[in-house]
């Protein structure tokens, strides 16, 4: 299965930081061919690797360097071809949200967690002087954080087997099933050539981000608070649902086999903080959306509907697109 884009909008522009460090990444592969003969002189390959590459034993003693370095390095052509589809697809979405800044540092964290949980492994499986190169560790960590930010995303793939198609898969099953896969084969080969502990670990770490994001730094749990003094305690009121009203009444667009919903919805970070349901007993579908300001609303369905299901929720600039299925 190889991912070719998914279907979540940005809202803050280009991810400038995310094509810089597929660009950093080409450019030093580049260099490695050159350098290399592409990877025909094994004298060249062992030297750059060895003096760039994160050396587990080197790493644990506190060279921090070299994980900074790997961290732009790849062994091969379908290595990197690999990992910076896998940035490319995921990437840009976990900058949007945490910003240029905190998104470059962050990635950096999760390659330097990514390196060190390797190097553990590896120094205590004989393999301590053994270099480890590539992005791998820093891109599932931002895999981890899209799984936690973007559980409804659908990843487009391309299934290669006896056929060629392509499908949509939920961010919600295909990651966790990538991750799974990490796990298996690090327990097959855990000696081999794939650094199967950094993607573990990166994940891992990556989780752990998009957790903390979500509790502390995306507003989901913050609104606009009144704040009221009292002996130097700040008390934080939090406005209940029935007096957040909407700017408008939700539209309804029937398709061929769809109904989509239009709703103004303002003050959530994502569509995670959008929850839609439909209620056959009335046609109704129920849109409760929580973030900075509450919603509590309902979208009149033609009255031949039947038993739509909600598909996805997009939600852009203020937005919240819904759609159902007939």
């Amino acid at each position: 299965m190889f991912p070719i884009h998914d279907d979540t909008e940005r809202i803050h522009g280009r991810p400038y930081v995310n094509y810089s460090l597929i660009a950093i990444n080409v450019i030093v592969f580049v260099w490695e061919i050159i350098v290399t003969g592409y990877f025909s002189d094994e004298l060249a390959v062992a030297e750059i690797f060895s003096k760039y590459g994160a050396i587990p034993r080197s790493v644990l003693n506190g060279d921090l360097l070299s994980i900074l370095t790997s961290m732009f390095m790849h062994g091969g052509i379908a290595h990197i071809i690999g990992n910076m589809v896998f940035l490319f697809v995921f990437g840009d979405n976990i900058e949007d949200r945490f910003g240029h800044i905190k998104y470059l540092l962050i990635y950096l964290a999760w390659g330097a967690a990514a390196a060190i949980i390797h190097s553990i492994f590896a120094v205590s499986a004989g393999g301590g002087m053994i270099p480890a190169v590539g992005a791998s560790g820093a891109i599932s960590g931002v895999m981890g954080a899209y799984l936690v930010m973007f559980p409804r995303a659908k990843i487009f793939t391309v299934i290669i087997a006896f056929f060629i198609t392509t499908v949509r898969i939920p961010a919600l099953a295909y990651i966790p099933f990538w991750f799974i896969l990490q796990v298996i084969f690090g327990l097959i080969d855990p000696f081999g050539g794939v650094a199967y502990l950094a993607h573990i670990g990166g994940f891992v770490a990556g989780l752990g981000a998009g957790y903390a994001w979500k509790l502390f730094l995306s507003g989901k749990n913050i609104t606009n608070p009144l704040f009221k003094t009292d002996s130097q305690i700040i008390r934080k009121q939090r406005p209940k649902i029935e007096e957040s009203i909407p700017q408008a009444s939700p539209e309804v667009i029937e398709g061929p086999n769809f109904y989509e919903i239009i709703a103004e919805i303002h003050g959530v970070s994502d569509a995670t903080d959008i929850n839609a349901s439909f209620d056959p007993d009335t046609g109704n579908v129920r849109i409760i959306a929580r973030g900075s300001r509450n919603y509590n609303m309902l979208a009149k369905l033609p009255t031949t509907a039947g038993k739509p299901t909600v598909e996805y929720i997009h939600y852009l600039n203020g937005i919240a697109r819904i759609r159902l299925t007939k």
